[in-house]
């Protein structure tokens, strides 16, 4: 099976391999064509007419015509997509749309295109392409993919909305269906715990020889439960059972309950010697770690950036020395690069994939800042990346921090460093300082405790936050204190639905509170004022982006100062 996925994956993909060489080799003219070719297709869409498309000529003539917008920009458009009316902002039709947190409250509905998915499926395949040319076993074994359900829910027209992950799995070949590990129908189960002994039970069963997921997060997660429900695990691989009780599922259009029990049933054949075998190594380990059930894994594929890669370096404790490649700067709306070696969160652009667009990191407050092209970066330094696909978002704000760490060939290697303007992530959740200055006023609401000032700290060795306070009068006492942090916690899930899954999944733990001493807040500003920062230029930063051990230090001497 190894050899003909491979053979097969070659034979498919050489000429987008050769494709992808060439447009490394000449960026200039692969963002003039990519851009050019965008434009002419959606010309007489709604927003191509209200934006001239059809007269722009050039990448400086785009950006007079047409201003840079976040997703709140977009959402009146996407607004008339979901009404049912046709050709808003491509002349393709919207197929279904990818969610996301956004914001505010409201999640994203990013568009989805029949080609522009068949584009990110092929970059995913050209990715695999170039990993197992690197590592020759990577498709011998079984593939576990983890990944979310397609169909979330439906607009009232009908149209499906969810994951990209789930899109993408949901439309492989067969051949590349029968290599999983993990059919997508226990993806769909609704209960994160069931899922997780699901996943495991049936990938346990199997060799592996990949393991691709964004979060490395997810990973820990799941060796978490390989030790925690070790002989449940065995005993049901031993068995041909489930060896759980058969949960609730996510439905979609052709998968119904019955559908996902039919499909998972059909993996469920007793295995004595298997379940001998990793009962063995889980004596001899002491426990049922990973790395002994999947000795032949050549590849994990997870986010080696920004956070994540903190955790990243995590893995080889439960996985064992497995090379980890980065899978790529990829979100909901799109799939930017295509990282080619080991160990390293930088990818080259793809650079015939979308129009892209670089601000300057010390840019971005400005009124009008400079705006290069990809040809035009620099090693070293750091820009937000702005994106125009295909999928009908035209110079839209990404918000992500990446840095130039080389070129290959001509284009430029970027890494994902860590999300921009008041926003931050610890793992996946997209918390944006609107999310939680309203997760703060409704834990005002619910408490009767007012807040003076907070700040919200990513503490990425334990996936939480800091949350730290200081009330107006003595309101927070230790109950006190205690149900604020519970109310934000639920706010924040109400709110972001990012951060309402990471916290069912046990990925992210609940915020920790902080009570500081009256006056911490004017002391802090004072500080600022004190190393040169001018008072009517200083914003309370609320909300903290980045995480190092830095800042880890300043939240211990905060605590020091709040005991003191």
């Amino acid at each position: 099976m190894g050899t003909l996925l491979a053979a097969g994956l070659r034979l498919r993909e050489w000429r987008h391999d050769v494709r992808f060489e060439r447009a490394t080799a000449g960026p200039a003219h692969a963002q003039t064509t990519a851009l050019r070719t965008l434009l002419q297709r959606n010309a007489r869409t709604a927003f191509g007419r209200e934006h001239g498309f059809g007269a722009i000529r050039t990448p400086a003539e785009y950006r007079r015509a047409v201003p840079l917008r976040d997703y709140e920009g977009f959402r009146p458009y996407v607004r008339r997509i979901v009404t049912g009316e046709p050709a808003v902002l491509t002349a393709e039709p919207v197929t279904a749309f990818a969610t996301t947190s956004g914001t505010t409250a409201e999640p994203k509905l990013v568009p989805v295109t029949a080609s522009w998915l068949a584009h990110m499926a092929g970059l995913v395949r050209l990715w695999m392409l170039r990993a197992q040319r690197d590592h020759p076993t990577l498709l011998d074994r079984a593939m576990l993919t983890i990944v979310s359900p397609a169909v979330e829910g439906r607009t009232p027209t009908g149209l499906p909305f969810g994951a990209l992950s789930g899109l993408l799995q949901r439309g492989l070949p067969s051949s590349v269906q029968r290599a999983q590990a993990v059919p997508y129908a226990a993806h769909l189960i609704a209960d994160c715990e069931a899922r997780a002994f699901v996943l495991l039970r049936l990938a346990l069963a199997r060799a592996v020889s990949v393991i691709g997921t964004p979060n490395p997060t997810t990973l820990i997660r799941l060796a978490e439960v390989a030790r925690q429900h070790a002989d449940g695990l065995l005993r049901a691989i031993h068995d041909g059972t489930l060896g759980i009780p058969w949960p609730a599922v996510h439905e979609e259009r052709d998968w119904d309950a019955g559908a996902v029990r039919r499909t998972l049933a059909a993996r469920l054949a007793p295995d004595p010697d298997r379940a001998r075998v990793l009962a063995s190594a889980a004596r001899q380990g002491g426990a049922l770690r990973l790395h002994d059930a999947w000795p032949e894994l050549a590849l994990i594929g997870c986010w080696l950036g920004g956070h994540a890669g903190y955790h990243a370096r995590r893995l080889p404790a439960d996985y064992g020395d497995v090379p980890l490649r980065d899978l790529g700067l990829v979100a909901s709306e799109g799939r930017l690069t295509l990282p080619l070696i080991d160990g390293s969160a930088a990818g080259v652009l793809a650079i015939d994939a979308g129009f892209y667009e670089f601000i300057p990191e010390e840019a971005m407050d400005g009124g009008a800042p400079p705006i290069l092209l990809a040809h035009e970066l620099e090693v070293g330094r750091r820009y937000d990346i702005v994106l125009s696909g295909a999928n009908g978002l035209y110079r839209y704000d990404l918000n992500d921090i990446v840095e130039v760490r080389g070129y290959y060939r001509r284009t430029p290697l970027v890494a994902f460093v860590r999300k921009g303007r008041d926003m931050t992530s610890i793992t996946g959740e997209k918390l944006h300082l609107n999310h939680v200055r309203a997760a703060v006023r409704a834990a005002e609401d619910a408490t009767r405790v007012e807040v003076w000032q907070f700040r919200l700290i990513p503490d990425v060795e334990t996936c939480r936050y800091d949350l730290l306070v200081e009330a107006r009068g003595a309101g927070l006492d230790a109950i006190g204190a205690e149900a604020f942090a519970r109310a934000v916690d639920e706010a924040l899930g109400r709110i972001n639905v990012e951060y309402a899954a990471k916290r069912r999944s046990r990925r992210l733990g609940p915020p920790r509170l902080c009570v500081m001493r009256a006056g911490w807040a004017e002391r802090q500003c004072q500080a600022a004022f004190a190393r040169g920062r001018r008072e009517v230029q200083h914003k309370w930063p609320a909300i903290q982006p980045a995480w190092d051990r830095e800042s880890r230090g300043e939240v211990v001497r905060i605590w020091e100062e709040r005991a003191g």
